[in-house]
Protein backbone atom coordinates (compact mmCIF):
# COMPACT_ATOMS: atom_id res chain seq x y z
CA UNK A 1 0.00 0.00 0.00
CA UNK A 2 2.48 2.37 1.08
CA UNK A 3 4.53 3.80 -1.95
CA UNK A 4 8.16 4.06 -2.96
CA UNK A 5 9.87 7.07 -0.92
CA UNK A 6 7.00 7.11 1.69
CA UNK A 7 8.95 5.43 4.84
CA UNK A 8 8.18 7.40 8.02
CA UNK A 9 4.71 8.58 6.49
CA UNK A 10 1.96 9.07 8.61
CA UNK A 11 -1.30 9.48 6.51
CA UNK A 12 -4.44 10.75 8.94
CA UNK A 13 -7.94 10.36 7.63
CA UNK A 14 -11.44 11.67 8.85
CA UNK A 15 -14.56 10.84 7.51
CA UNK A 16 -18.39 11.70 7.83
CA UNK A 17 -19.42 7.92 8.75
CA UNK A 18 -22.70 8.25 7.22
CA UNK A 19 -21.66 9.64 3.72
CA UNK A 20 -18.13 8.85 3.20
CA UNK A 21 -17.59 12.80 2.62
CA UNK A 22 -14.00 13.59 3.97
CA UNK A 23 -13.37 16.16 6.69
CA UNK A 24 -9.66 16.26 6.70
CA UNK A 25 -7.06 14.39 6.05
CA UNK A 26 -3.60 14.88 8.02
CA UNK A 27 0.15 13.91 6.69
CA UNK A 28 3.65 13.85 8.54
CA UNK A 29 6.99 12.45 6.98
CA UNK A 30 9.63 11.89 9.78
CA UNK A 31 7.62 13.61 12.45
CA UNK A 32 7.53 16.72 10.13
CA UNK A 33 4.34 18.09 8.66
CA UNK A 34 3.91 16.96 5.33
CA UNK A 35 1.76 18.06 2.37
CA UNK A 36 1.81 14.79 0.62
CA UNK A 37 -2.49 13.75 0.30
CA UNK A 38 -3.57 10.55 -0.20
CA UNK A 39 -5.81 10.12 -4.03
CA UNK A 40 -9.52 10.24 -3.35
CA UNK A 41 -9.79 6.78 -4.90
CA UNK A 42 -7.34 5.23 -2.03
CA UNK A 43 -9.27 7.13 0.53
CA UNK A 44 -12.51 5.65 -0.93
CA UNK A 45 -11.59 2.40 -0.96
CA UNK A 46 -10.08 2.07 2.60
CA UNK A 47 -13.89 3.56 4.22
CA UNK A 48 -15.65 1.08 1.30
CA UNK A 49 -14.07 -1.87 3.46
CA UNK A 50 -14.36 -0.51 6.61
CA UNK A 51 -18.26 0.05 5.61
CA UNK A 52 -18.81 -3.09 3.97
CA UNK A 53 -17.96 -4.87 7.27
CA UNK A 54 -19.88 -2.97 9.39
CA UNK A 55 -22.86 -4.25 6.85
CA UNK A 56 -21.59 -7.55 7.48
CA UNK A 57 -21.68 -7.24 11.19
CA UNK A 58 -17.99 -7.75 10.70
CA UNK A 59 -15.85 -4.82 13.29
CA UNK A 60 -12.87 -4.44 10.80
CA UNK A 61 -10.31 -2.82 13.55
CA UNK A 62 -6.57 -2.98 11.59
CA UNK A 63 -4.77 -4.63 9.18
CA UNK A 64 -1.02 -4.81 7.55
CA UNK A 65 0.85 -4.86 4.48
CA UNK A 66 4.18 -5.71 3.73
CA UNK A 67 5.16 -2.13 4.91
CA UNK A 68 2.41 -0.02 6.31
CA UNK A 69 -0.33 -0.65 8.98
CA UNK A 70 -3.92 0.44 8.91
CA UNK A 71 -6.33 1.20 12.00
CA UNK A 72 -9.68 2.10 11.57
CA UNK A 73 -12.26 3.60 14.85
CA UNK A 74 -15.35 4.43 14.75
CA UNK A 75 -17.27 7.46 16.96
CA UNK A 76 -20.63 7.72 18.18
CA UNK A 77 -21.52 6.58 14.37
CA UNK A 78 -20.99 9.51 13.32
CA UNK A 79 -16.98 10.10 12.60
CA UNK A 80 -15.03 7.65 11.28
CA UNK A 81 -11.09 7.87 11.92
CA UNK A 82 -8.50 6.49 9.55
CA UNK A 83 -4.71 6.21 10.24
CA UNK A 84 -1.67 4.67 7.89
CA UNK A 85 1.67 4.25 8.60
CA UNK A 86 4.87 3.30 7.12
CA UNK A 87 6.38 4.31 10.13
CA UNK A 88 9.36 1.55 11.22
CA UNK A 89 7.95 -0.45 14.06
CA UNK A 90 4.89 0.91 14.12
CA UNK A 91 2.35 -0.67 16.96
CA UNK A 92 -1.61 -1.05 16.75
CA UNK A 93 -1.65 -0.06 20.22
CA UNK A 94 0.31 2.85 19.40
CA UNK A 95 -2.17 3.80 16.19
CA UNK A 96 -5.86 3.11 18.49
CA UNK A 97 -4.52 5.82 20.81
CA UNK A 98 -3.32 8.00 18.11
CA UNK A 99 -7.11 7.76 16.84
CA UNK A 100 -8.55 8.00 20.47
CA UNK A 101 -6.52 11.62 20.97
CA UNK A 102 -7.16 12.96 17.45
CA UNK A 103 -11.32 12.36 18.24
CA UNK A 104 -10.98 13.80 21.83
CA UNK A 105 -8.64 16.85 20.10
CA UNK A 106 -11.92 17.33 18.01
CA UNK A 107 -14.61 17.42 21.10
CA UNK A 108 -11.90 19.49 22.62
CA UNK A 109 -12.07 21.96 20.30
CA UNK A 110 -15.11 22.00 18.10
CA UNK A 111 -18.13 19.71 20.81
CA UNK A 112 -19.29 16.87 20.34
CA UNK A 113 -22.96 18.07 19.26
CA UNK A 114 -21.00 19.28 15.56
CA UNK A 115 -19.74 15.78 15.43
CA UNK A 116 -22.34 13.58 16.82
CA UNK A 117 -25.26 15.85 14.66
CA UNK A 118 -23.45 16.86 11.48
CA UNK A 119 -25.94 19.26 9.50
CA UNK A 120 -23.53 21.20 6.84
CA UNK A 121 -20.33 19.46 6.33
CA UNK A 122 -19.07 22.37 5.11
CA UNK A 123 -18.99 24.42 8.20
CA UNK A 124 -17.78 21.16 10.01
CA UNK A 125 -14.93 21.34 8.24
CA UNK A 126 -13.79 24.77 8.86
CA UNK A 127 -14.66 24.50 12.45
CA UNK A 128 -12.06 21.59 12.59
CA UNK A 129 -9.55 23.75 11.23
CA UNK A 130 -9.09 24.92 14.97
CA UNK A 131 -7.71 21.57 15.64
CA UNK A 132 -5.31 20.87 12.69
CA UNK A 133 -1.92 22.48 14.96
CA UNK A 134 -2.95 20.08 18.17
CA UNK A 135 -3.52 17.31 16.02
CA UNK A 136 -0.27 17.72 14.09
CA UNK A 137 1.24 17.66 17.47
CA UNK A 138 0.62 14.06 17.59
CA UNK A 139 1.60 12.98 14.46
CA UNK A 140 4.83 14.47 15.05
CA UNK A 141 7.64 13.71 17.31
CA UNK A 142 6.89 14.76 20.31
CA UNK A 143 9.12 15.77 23.67
CA UNK A 144 5.60 14.48 25.34
CA UNK A 145 4.37 10.76 26.05
CA UNK A 146 0.89 11.57 27.08
CA UNK A 147 -0.40 10.29 23.79
CA UNK A 148 0.95 7.11 24.10
CA UNK A 149 0.45 6.35 27.90
CA UNK A 150 -2.81 8.26 28.25
CA UNK A 151 -1.15 9.86 31.39
CA UNK A 152 -0.46 13.38 32.38
CA UNK A 153 3.10 14.52 31.60
CA UNK A 154 4.43 16.23 34.61
CA UNK A 155 8.08 17.70 35.92
CA UNK A 156 9.48 17.74 39.80
CA UNK A 157 10.20 21.34 40.34
CA UNK A 158 12.43 21.67 43.17
CA UNK A 159 10.17 24.22 45.53
CA UNK A 160 7.03 22.31 44.81
CA UNK A 161 5.38 22.69 48.17
CA UNK A 162 5.64 26.65 48.15
CA UNK A 163 4.13 26.98 44.20
CA UNK A 164 1.24 24.13 44.96
CA UNK A 165 0.25 26.52 48.06
CA UNK A 166 0.76 29.54 46.15
CA UNK A 167 -1.08 28.04 43.36
CA UNK A 168 -4.41 27.11 45.85
CA UNK A 169 -4.02 30.53 46.92
CA UNK A 170 -4.42 32.02 43.72
CA UNK A 171 -7.04 29.68 42.84
CA UNK A 172 -8.87 31.03 45.83
CA UNK A 173 -8.44 34.77 44.59
CA UNK A 174 -9.33 34.21 41.49
CA UNK A 175 -12.73 32.64 41.65
CA UNK A 176 -12.18 28.75 39.87
CA UNK A 177 -10.93 25.92 41.71
CA UNK A 178 -9.29 24.28 38.08
CA UNK A 179 -5.58 26.07 38.45
CA UNK A 180 -2.42 24.43 36.35
CA UNK A 181 1.45 26.03 36.12
CA UNK A 182 2.72 24.63 33.15
CA UNK A 183 5.92 24.25 31.29
CA UNK A 184 6.67 23.32 27.69
CA UNK A 185 2.88 21.43 27.83
CA UNK A 186 3.83 19.74 31.16
CA UNK A 187 2.26 20.17 34.40
CA UNK A 188 4.49 21.73 36.83
CA UNK A 189 1.61 21.62 39.97
CA UNK A 190 -1.62 22.13 39.72
CA UNK A 191 -4.82 22.12 42.32
CA UNK A 192 -6.42 19.34 43.49
CA UNK A 193 -10.16 19.90 40.90
CA UNK A 194 -7.45 20.08 38.09
CA UNK A 195 -5.99 17.09 39.01
CA UNK A 196 -9.04 15.12 38.82
CA UNK A 197 -10.11 16.38 35.70
CA UNK A 198 -10.97 13.04 33.72
CA UNK A 199 -9.47 11.31 30.43
CA UNK A 200 -8.87 12.30 27.95
CA UNK A 201 -9.03 16.22 28.94
CA UNK A 202 -6.51 16.35 31.42
CA UNK A 203 -3.96 14.95 28.81
CA UNK A 204 -5.55 17.22 26.34
CA UNK A 205 -5.34 20.57 27.96
CA UNK A 206 -1.80 20.97 28.44
CA UNK A 207 -0.89 19.56 24.73
CA UNK A 208 -3.52 22.00 22.94
CA UNK A 209 -1.16 25.37 25.46
CA UNK A 210 1.84 23.58 24.75
CA UNK A 211 1.29 23.55 20.59
CA UNK A 212 -0.52 27.14 20.54
CA UNK A 213 2.44 29.60 19.77
CA UNK A 214 3.32 31.92 22.82
CA UNK A 215 1.12 34.91 24.05
CA UNK A 216 1.07 37.17 26.89
CA UNK A 217 -2.30 36.12 27.68
CA UNK A 218 -5.14 33.97 25.98
CA UNK A 219 -8.90 33.27 26.38
CA UNK A 220 -9.48 30.06 24.49
CA UNK A 221 -13.11 27.97 24.35
CA UNK A 222 -13.11 24.41 25.11
CA UNK A 223 -15.08 21.61 26.23
CA UNK A 224 -14.35 19.08 28.04
CA UNK A 225 -14.54 15.39 26.24
CA UNK A 226 -15.42 13.60 29.21
CA UNK A 227 -16.91 16.07 31.58
CA UNK A 228 -18.71 18.76 29.48
CA UNK A 229 -18.62 17.92 26.25
CA UNK A 230 -21.54 19.73 24.72
CA UNK A 231 -20.86 23.17 26.75
CA UNK A 232 -18.17 24.87 26.37
CA UNK A 233 -15.61 26.17 29.12
CA UNK A 234 -12.70 28.89 28.49
CA UNK A 235 -9.09 27.97 28.97
CA UNK A 236 -7.40 31.53 30.39
CA UNK A 237 -3.60 31.40 30.20
CA UNK A 238 -0.91 34.06 31.14
CA UNK A 239 2.41 33.69 30.58
CA UNK A 240 4.56 34.11 33.95
CA UNK A 241 7.54 33.67 32.23
CA UNK A 242 8.84 32.54 28.64
CA UNK A 243 7.61 29.24 28.08
CA UNK A 244 5.89 28.86 31.76
CA UNK A 245 2.53 29.63 31.70
CA UNK A 246 -0.67 29.86 34.37
CA UNK A 247 -3.52 27.76 33.50
CA UNK A 248 -6.90 28.66 34.74
CA UNK A 249 -10.04 26.61 33.74
CA UNK A 250 -13.39 28.43 33.88
CA UNK A 251 -17.43 29.79 33.18
CA UNK A 252 -17.82 32.97 32.18
CA UNK A 253 -16.26 34.37 35.55
CA UNK A 254 -13.36 35.62 36.03
CA UNK A 255 -13.11 37.78 33.18
CA UNK A 256 -9.98 37.62 31.58
CA UNK A 257 -9.52 41.73 32.60
CA UNK A 258 -9.41 40.88 36.32
CA UNK A 259 -6.12 38.58 35.87
CA UNK A 260 -4.64 41.93 35.78
CA UNK A 261 -0.74 42.18 35.45
CA UNK A 262 -0.91 43.83 39.78
CA UNK A 263 -2.86 40.51 40.72
CA UNK A 264 0.16 38.28 39.29
CA UNK A 265 2.79 40.06 40.86
CA UNK A 266 1.38 40.06 44.30
CA UNK A 267 0.98 36.31 43.98
CA UNK A 268 3.94 35.38 41.81
CA UNK A 269 6.51 38.15 41.92
CA UNK A 270 8.23 36.82 45.27
CA UNK A 271 8.67 33.49 43.64
CA UNK A 272 10.57 34.56 40.39
CA UNK A 273 13.67 32.57 41.93
CA UNK A 274 11.61 28.91 41.74
CA UNK A 275 9.36 29.43 39.29
CA UNK A 276 12.91 30.66 36.79
CA UNK A 277 14.13 27.16 38.59
CA UNK A 278 11.15 25.43 36.46
CA UNK A 279 12.09 26.43 32.90
CA UNK A 280 15.20 23.74 32.47
CA UNK A 281 12.50 21.13 33.50
CA UNK A 282 10.71 20.64 30.39
CA UNK A 283 13.57 18.47 28.41
CA UNK A 284 14.83 17.29 32.12
CA UNK A 285 11.15 16.45 34.58
CA UNK A 286 13.71 15.79 37.91
CA UNK A 287 15.21 18.82 39.50
CA UNK A 288 19.05 19.30 39.12
CA UNK A 289 21.34 16.73 41.49
CA UNK A 290 18.56 14.32 41.37
CA UNK A 291 20.59 11.18 41.64
CA UNK A 292 20.48 9.11 38.83
CA UNK A 293 22.58 6.03 38.23
CA UNK A 294 25.52 7.14 35.23
CA UNK A 295 24.49 4.37 33.35
CA UNK A 296 20.79 5.73 32.56
CA UNK A 297 20.17 7.57 29.19
CA UNK A 298 16.43 7.98 29.30
CA UNK A 299 13.13 7.11 31.54
CA UNK A 300 9.57 6.60 32.15
CA UNK A 301 7.57 6.92 34.89
CA UNK A 302 4.22 6.11 35.18
CA UNK A 303 1.41 6.23 38.08
CA UNK A 304 -1.35 4.15 36.83
CA UNK A 305 -4.09 5.49 39.35
CA UNK A 306 -3.24 9.11 39.48
CA UNK A 307 -2.43 8.52 35.59
CA UNK A 308 0.55 11.04 36.05
CA UNK A 309 3.92 10.35 34.45
CA UNK A 310 7.63 11.20 34.27
CA UNK A 311 9.44 11.36 31.13
CA UNK A 312 13.13 12.21 30.60
CA UNK A 313 15.63 11.63 27.86
CA UNK A 314 17.99 14.04 29.16
CA UNK A 315 19.12 12.89 32.70
CA UNK A 316 22.67 13.03 32.75
CA UNK A 317 23.81 15.36 29.54
CA UNK A 318 24.83 14.81 26.25
CA UNK A 319 25.62 11.10 25.26
CA UNK A 320 24.95 9.16 22.69
CA UNK A 321 22.44 8.18 20.98
CA UNK A 322 20.28 11.18 20.32
CA UNK A 323 17.77 12.91 22.62
CA UNK A 324 15.33 11.97 19.69
CA UNK A 325 16.43 8.03 19.42
CA UNK A 326 16.31 7.60 22.72
CA UNK A 327 12.31 8.98 22.72
CA UNK A 328 11.87 6.55 19.49
CA UNK A 329 13.32 3.47 21.75
CA UNK A 330 11.57 4.61 25.28
CA UNK A 331 8.17 4.74 23.34
CA UNK A 332 8.70 1.53 21.11
CA UNK A 333 9.58 -0.13 24.32
CA UNK A 334 6.34 0.75 25.91
CA UNK A 335 4.55 0.16 23.50
CA UNK A 336 5.61 -3.73 23.26
CA UNK A 337 5.95 -4.32 26.76
CA UNK A 338 1.87 -2.73 27.00
CA UNK A 339 0.94 -5.08 24.39
CA UNK A 340 2.44 -8.30 25.00
CA UNK A 341 3.78 -8.46 28.31
CA UNK A 342 2.12 -5.90 30.87
CA UNK A 343 -1.76 -6.09 31.70
CA UNK A 344 -3.76 -2.97 30.17
CA UNK A 345 -3.70 0.30 32.65
CA UNK A 346 -6.41 0.64 34.59
CA UNK A 347 -9.73 2.11 32.71
CA UNK A 348 -8.13 1.66 29.64
CA UNK A 349 -10.12 0.31 26.40
CA UNK A 350 -8.02 -2.55 26.59
CA UNK A 351 -8.96 -3.52 29.59
CA UNK A 352 -12.39 -3.98 29.00
CA UNK A 353 -11.84 -6.69 26.66
CA UNK A 354 -10.08 -8.89 29.06
CA UNK A 355 -11.60 -11.11 31.30
CA UNK A 356 -9.27 -10.44 34.48
CA UNK A 357 -10.57 -13.18 36.21
CA UNK A 358 -8.99 -15.60 33.77
CA UNK A 359 -5.73 -13.78 33.47
CA UNK A 360 -2.91 -15.77 33.27
CA UNK A 361 0.01 -14.68 35.67
CA UNK A 362 1.72 -11.23 34.91
CA UNK A 363 4.80 -10.60 34.66
CA UNK A 364 6.98 -8.11 36.95
CA UNK A 365 9.95 -7.47 34.73
CA UNK A 366 11.05 -7.37 31.44
CA UNK A 367 14.48 -6.59 29.63
CA UNK A 368 15.46 -6.13 26.35
CA UNK A 369 19.19 -6.12 24.95
CA UNK A 370 20.53 -4.72 21.25
CA UNK A 371 23.83 -4.68 19.59
CA UNK A 372 24.92 -7.62 21.96
CA UNK A 373 26.95 -9.03 18.62
CA UNK A 374 29.67 -6.10 19.11
CA UNK A 375 30.64 -5.25 22.83
CA UNK A 376 29.86 -2.14 24.18
CA UNK A 377 26.93 -1.20 21.43
CA UNK A 378 23.74 -0.70 21.81
CA UNK A 379 21.50 -0.38 24.33
CA UNK A 380 19.59 -2.38 27.19
CA UNK A 381 15.79 -1.53 27.77
CA UNK A 382 14.24 -2.39 31.21
CA UNK A 383 10.97 -2.22 32.38
CA UNK A 384 9.63 -3.10 36.34
CA UNK A 385 5.98 -2.76 37.56
CA UNK A 386 5.31 -2.29 41.39
CA UNK A 387 1.82 -1.56 42.57
CA UNK A 388 0.55 1.30 40.72
CA UNK A 389 3.67 2.29 39.59
CA UNK A 390 5.34 1.47 36.22
CA UNK A 391 9.29 2.17 35.05
CA UNK A 392 11.05 1.77 31.72
CA UNK A 393 14.36 2.32 31.53
CA UNK A 394 16.72 3.07 28.91
CA UNK A 395 20.62 2.26 29.90
CA UNK A 396 23.81 2.08 27.81
CA UNK A 397 25.64 -0.87 26.10
CA UNK A 398 28.12 -1.09 29.10
CA UNK A 399 25.28 -1.73 31.72
CA UNK A 400 25.67 -4.96 33.06
CA UNK A 401 22.61 -7.52 32.00
CA UNK A 402 22.50 -9.04 35.77
CA UNK A 403 22.44 -5.80 37.35
CA UNK A 404 19.74 -4.50 35.33
CA UNK A 405 16.77 -5.23 37.98
CA UNK A 406 18.51 -4.16 40.69
CA UNK A 407 19.27 -1.15 38.97
CA UNK A 408 15.73 -0.65 38.23
CA UNK A 409 14.69 -1.10 41.66
CA UNK A 410 16.90 1.22 43.50
CA UNK A 411 15.57 3.86 40.86
CA UNK A 412 11.99 2.90 40.95
CA UNK A 413 12.60 3.62 45.10
CA UNK A 414 13.98 6.99 44.62
CA UNK A 415 11.30 7.89 42.27
CA UNK A 416 8.51 6.87 44.17
CA UNK A 417 8.51 10.23 46.75
CA UNK A 418 7.99 12.14 43.68
CA UNK A 419 4.84 10.18 42.20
Amino acid sequence: MAEEGTEGTVHLLCLAASSGVPLFCRSSRNGAPARQQLPFSVIGSLNGVHMFGQNLEVQLNSARTENTTVVWKSFHDSITLIVLSSEEDTSELRLERLLQMVFGAMVLLVGLEELTNIHNVERLKKELRASYSLIDSFLGHSELIGDLTQCVDCVIPPEGSLLQETLSGFAETSGTAFVSLMVSGRVVAATESWWRLGTPEAVLLPWLVGSLPPQAARDYPVYLPHGSPTVPHRLLTLTLLPGLELCLLCGPRPPLSQLDPQLLERWWQPLLDPLRACLPLGPRALPAGFPLHADILGLLLLHLELKRCLFTVEPLGDKEPSPEQRRCLLRSFYTLVTSTHFPPEPGSPEEKTEDSAHQPQVPRACYLVSGTEEPGTGSRLMALQMGPRRLFLLLSAQSPIHGLRGLATHTLHALTPLL
